[in-house]
């Protein structure tokens, strides 16, 4: 018969070092892991809130273009919409209409260059969210 071998006194309590390295190499991880799950969040959520900030200004420069056909001028100094309905709630746009008037074959026609601005949420704050859109727009026929 083999005698057992005594374990040697240095090497008593190893396993427990071993398991709190694993544990705390497995926290770090979970931790790292939720800090990138976060960080992917708030990406994916100005993402939506950059397209619904263009989706708003494009509001913006239909608006400008109707009341500057409909009217044949543009408004005097900027006009300023809250909209408050479905996914674009909450954003402020400005709408703001230059025009010049051309003629072809003695014709005069006016030609209207309409910019948007929609803004959401206080500059320099997290969730902040600004887009600008531009369109022409001309009264020939």
């Amino acid at each position: 018969m083999r005698a057992q071998a005594r374990p040697n006194r240095r090497q008593r309590g190893i396993a427990l070092v071993v398991a709190l390295f694993v544990i705390i190499v497995l926290a770090g991880l979970g931790l790292f892991a939720m800090r990138v799950g976060n960080g992917q969040q708030q990406s994916v959520t100005l993402d939506v809130l950059g397209a619904r900030a263009g989706a708003a200004a494009a509001a913006g420069t239909e608006f400008g273009a109707n009341q500057a056909l409909r009217h044949a001028t543009c408004a005097v100094g900027p006009t300023l919409l809250a909209l408050a309905q479905g996914t674009l709630k909450g954003f402020s746009v400005q709408v703001s209409c230059t025009s010049n008037t051309y003629t072809v074959n003695s014709m005069p026609y006016q030609v209207y260059a309409i910019t948007a601005t929609a803004t959401l949420g206080v500059y320099g704050k997290p969730g902040y969210v600004s887009r600008q859109a531009s369109k022409s727009v001309n009264n020939l026929p």
